[in-house]
């Protein structure tokens, strides 16, 4: 089947009025939405019955499509978005947009010209996908970001931190909100880590990705970014040095690995020295993010 496109305008409720008359109910259309949603044709079925509806299906669409677009949802995450995404448009329910902070959030989002659309708690749930939702949701395009940008921005002493193969968002996230919070420039990325703009990790970094650059790569490029800086690759192991005794080098990468398998063998081939932090003999481990918050301190520049 022939599937005919229709060409949103910037309004999304408009396209519910400009919707071809032509077209059966049970017939799908595509709707552009890249002046408002900044994506591209995404697959959204007829007879929106609202505003809020059409958004939320489009939210829905978005997770099977090719290039899905990160929510940012709470109350930290929109206001760094508009800062730093290539567009943002923002979505609050009812008991946020009744209290008074989140009129002032209103307020400054509209201030920067991000769209903001009042929908109804039920239309917001189902585009949030959490249990308890904050009451304010963001969508905007991924950043597009290099190891050339990151190498070209990085300061004297620059620091690093290197994810190799952290599964869990949650994880993810704390490490990038570490990361941003203890003065590392920039967070990378290796095979087998979790999509850096999957929602539960953008939740769990409370804003930090749109304060510090982070990207995935591979090993080769990593390879050539570390040797062409002369930056070393430390990684952290339990059967590393201890972190009291060990002096940091200007500048430095730090690799923490996978939460239940430790380093990788690509990365314990490339570090050039293991690092611990002490801790009781009845413990076995550290949460990830726990550890890489203290090492980052530590070994802070």
């Amino acid at each position: 089947m022939t599937i005919p496109r229709i060409a949103g305008p910037a309004d999304p409720t408009a396209c519910v009025k400009t919707r071809r008359a032509s077209l059966k109910p049970e017939t799908p259309c595509l709707i552009n939405y890249e002046t408002t949603f900044n994506t591209d044709w995404t697959a959204c079925w007829p007879k929106p019955t609202s505003c809020g509806e059409l958004w939320v299906r489009w939210t829905q669409a978005r997770a099977r499509s090719r290039r899905p677009l990160p929510t940012a949802c709470g109350r930290h995450a929109p206001a760094g978005a508009h800062r730093r995404l290539r567009r943002a448009d923002a979505l609050i329910a009812p008991a946020l947009a009744g209290a008074p902070r989140g009129a002032a959030l209103r307020e400054a989002l509209e201030a920067k010209g991000v769209p903001v659309l009042a929908v109804t708690d039920r239309e917001f749930a189902s585009a949030a996908g959490t249990e308890s939702p904050q009451g304010v949701l963001a969508i905007a395009g991924v950043p597009r970001r290099s190891l050339a940008e990151l190498g070209a921005a990085l300061p004297a002493r620059p620091r690093l931190l290197v994810l190799d193969g952290i599964q869990d968002p949650g994880n993810v996230g704390a490490l990038l909100r570490a990361a941003a919070a203890l003065g590392a420039n920039g967070v990378l990325a290796m095979p087998g880590t979790v999509d850096l703009w999957n929602g539960k990790v953008v939740r769990s970094a409370m804003g930090a990705l749109f304060h510090r650059p982070a990207l995935s790569c591979d090993w080769d490029a990593l390879d050539a970014f570390l040797t062409a800086r002369a930056m070393p690759l430390w990684g952290a192991d339990a059967g590393g040095d201890a972190l009291d005794g060990v002096t940091a080098p200007a500048s430095l990468a730090l690799a923490m690995g996978n939460e239940g398998a430790g380093l990788s063998e690509a990365a314990r081939s490339r570090i050039t020295r293991r690092v611990a932090v002490p801790i009781a003999s009845d413990i076995e481990s550290l949460n990830v993010a726990v550890a890489a918050g203290i090492l980052l301190y530590q070994l802070r520049a």
